[in-house]
């Protein structure tokens, strides 16, 4: 079994500018890139666990998000970078669309995205890494048993002081500090 980075996509991976699902908007955190290239070349499964909320609020399909995740791979691929998995969770109980409108298992800080893909790749979540931007984000790897669960923020320092555990500024820093290339 091997392990896996987790990761949350939006303000993660890429600039947060709210419910994007479409790729000409996409656009990528400096250095993400190259910090993907990095956790894959150190062995790590690359697993992207991401809430589309925009889904259950009626601003775009499922369609479209997977649209917009082809583009991803097809991107990190040409990059030399393979993602071995993109987990969404399209709920939002209080969502305009009735089918999404449910609370389930998957939207972090629910584990069930992580969970579910740990298992269909064969994961070891004890070696593995989760990377986020918000508390469900790092709740949802505490949850699900992930090793390590790392919060990056734009105020790193005031992040760590108040949460009392290392927070990065950006997934390039992250990979820099665990890595120690």
């Amino acid at each position: 079994m091997r392990p896996a980075a987790f990761l949350d996509r939006d303000g993660v991976i890429n600039i947060d500018h709210g419910y994007l699902y479409r790729w000409e908007d996409f656009e990528f955190v400096p250095g993400a890139v190259d910090a993907l290239r990095r956790l894959q070349a150190a062995g790590y499964a690359l697993v992207i666990v991401t809430n589309q909320s925009g889904i259950a609020r009626g601003y775009y399909d499922e369609a479209a998000l997977q649209t917009l995740h082809d583009a991803l791979r097809a991107h990190l691929a040409a990059q030399g970078v393979t993602l071995d998995a993109i987990e969404h969770c399209p709920h939002l109980p209080e969502g305009l669309v009735a089918r999404y409108a449910i609370d389930c298992d998957c939207r972090k800080p629910a584990p069930g995205m992580i969970l579910r893909s740990a298992q269909a790749l064969g994961i070891d979540l004890g070696r593995s890494l989760m990377f986020g931007d918000k508390p469900s984000d790092i709740e949802a790897g505490q949850r699900a048993g992930v090793g390590r669960s790392v919060l990056l923020a734009k105020n790193a320092n005031l992040a760590a002081a108040k949460g009392g555990q290392p927070a990065f500024a950006s997934l390039a820093d992250a990979v820099d500090a665990l890595l120690h290339d």
